[in-house]
């Protein structure tokens, strides 16, 4: 009985705790969740876009036989540097030699048929001329002066033959000492020898390559740039090449082909090296990171990359608006920085939670302190940043 009259009343007390614990709440739930926020900015574009390229000498290739005939010798094997006009192989000389000394008589030959045809003619213009003075003699005969008259006009007409053929032994002979020349096969340029491409014995034909030469003090670089990006690229603007992660040097656009890829959507770009990098070690066809500046509107509207949430399937913020967080899907474009170029759903000015926006709801009422109007960064407040939100 007793107990039953405490039971009953302890009752208005336990209610009254009950009714206190859930004032509590309530309050506890309707207080404004704090967060922090930053501002979404318009901002002028200076993006880079990072282009892989490669390097490309100038001067690189096969250098070829140019002429027919057995391999005597290779002067040089793979791996040796060589300067412009040094030998690089030999082809056997025994019958260009010879050939040489054919065509060297025979111009002597005619030469000295082209002397004999100038004394023939000088004669016979001699005895022209006497018969010419005996007009009133005598002993003048016309048919002897008109004979001899003939006989000039033949001589002249074999000088002629002579001193044709006199120079067509020189070309022969000029020919043959070119033929001669090419036994000795030369560097075009000076390099490194990459490659063999026969060996001493072999019979090739004229323009069979003999030995590969690359060009490694000019070198250029190649890079497929998207066609999107081409359109900042004039000749003479600098970029930046990454070679490694200490190793950077200067490149200068030298030209743009006028020719896109229909499958990629890029033009190639050509880049000259800057003398003054002094750049060494570089080999062809060795890759390289361009720093290619990004053609696109001059200012551009902005978020930072904190306040990017991916919530089934979609890519959206969180935006204040009247004390509330409103949730809000966006499309971003290329980073900028630790910053997302917004293509739809913000507007400069807007404010939007980077921190604490994990655990936010639709409607949720939000506090902050705001940032600055033309700060990228967030408010003093905020926390480091944390990792990509998922």
């Amino acid at each position: 009985m007793s107990v039953a009259r405490l039971t009953l009343s302890a009752f208005p007390a336990i209610a009254a705790v009950c009714m206190m614990s859930l004032t509590v709440g309530q309050a506890q739930a309707q207080q404004a969740v704090p967060v922090v926020v930053d501002r979404v900015l318009a901002e002028a574009s200076h993006q880079n876009v990072p282009v892989i390229g490669r390097f490309i000498a100038r001067q690189a290739g096969p250098v070829a036989a140019r002429i027919s005939g057995p391999v005597a010798e290779f002067k040089v094997d793979v791996g040796d540097r060589v300067a412009k006009g040094d030998v690089l192989a030999v082809l056997v000389k025994d019958s260009l030699k010879w050939e040489r000394e054919l065509k060297a008589a025979e111009l002597n030959r005619w030469q000295a048929a082209l002397d004999t045809a100038q004394e023939t003619l000088k004669l016979r213009q001699q005895e022209l001329s006497r018969l010419e003075g005996l007009r009133r003699s005598a002993a003048f005969s016309q048919a002897r002066l008109d004979d001899k008259r003939q006989e000039v006009a033949v001589a002249k007409a074999e000088l002629a033959v002579a001193g044709a053929q006199l120079e067509s032994a020189k070309a022969s002979l000029k020919l043959a000492e070119i033929a001669l020349s090419y036994a000795d096969v030369v560097a075009p340029y000076g390099g490194v020898v990459s490659r063999r491409h026969t060996e001493a014995g072999a019979f090739v034909n004229l323009g069979d390559p003999l030995i590969a030469l690359i060009n490694d003090t000019d070198l250029e670089i190649e890079a497929d740039v998207p066609a999107r990006n081409v359109g900042g690229l004039v000749p003479g603007v600098r970029v930046t090449a990454t070679l490694s992660a200490d190793k950077t040097i200067d490149a200068i656009v030298r030209a743009v082909v006028p020719d896109e890829n229909p499958q990629t959507r890029t033009r190639t770009v050509r880049f000259q090296l800057d003398a003054a990098t002094g750049a060494t070690g570089i080999a062809a066809n060795q890759s390289v990171t361009l720093s290619v500046p990004a053609t696109r509107a001059a200012s551009v509207v902005t978020v930072h990359k904190d306040a990017i949430l991916n919530r089934l399937g979609k890519t959206v913020v969180f935006l204040h608006q009247d004390g509330k967080a409103l949730v809000r899907p966006v499309r971003l474009g290329e980073a900028v920085g630790n910053r997302l170029i917004v293509e739809s759903g913000l507007a400069t000015g807007d404010l939007v939670v980077v921190r604490g926006n994990e655990r936010l709801r639709p409607g949720q009422d939000i506090s902050f302190t705001a940032p600055p109007t033309s700060g990228q960064a967030p408010a003093a407040n905020a926390a480091p940043a944390p990792k990509p939100k998922t």
